[in-house]
């Protein structure tokens, strides 16, 4: 009896198998859809991609936004205890060393 093997290999980009994808339907005001439209050309997209880039980019950074991260009592108050110091150090100086465009 032959045992049958399983052959593995890595898949190049080419080979990878494409996911599904489906129809997002929008309606938009005429002049947003031609200011959209204005970006994807300048950006040398489709209107599509360039609101499917779009629209993943404001989802990933609504949801990086909530993210939660928990700490251990100490590390809260050593966090705490860094923001309340007041700034310090060669950077912050020269930052307040620079000029400021509102002061004309």
């Amino acid at each position: 009896m032959l045992k049958k093997r399983r052959c593995t290999m890595a898949m190049t980009s080419k080979e990878t198998v494409s996911p599904v994808t489906r129809p997002v339907n929008l309606r938009v005001r005429e002049d947003v859809r031609d200011l959209i439209d204005q970006a994807a050309r300048v950006n040398g997209k489709t209107r599509s991609d360039f609101m499917i880039e779009a629209s993943r980019q404001a989802a990933e950074n609504a949801l990086l936004d909530q993210t939660f991260v928990r700490v251990d009592a100490d590390t809260y108050a050593q966090y705490l205890a860094v923001l309340d110091r007041p700034p310090s150090g060669e950077g912050y100086e020269r930052l307040m060393r620079a000029p400021k465009p509102w002061k004309g």
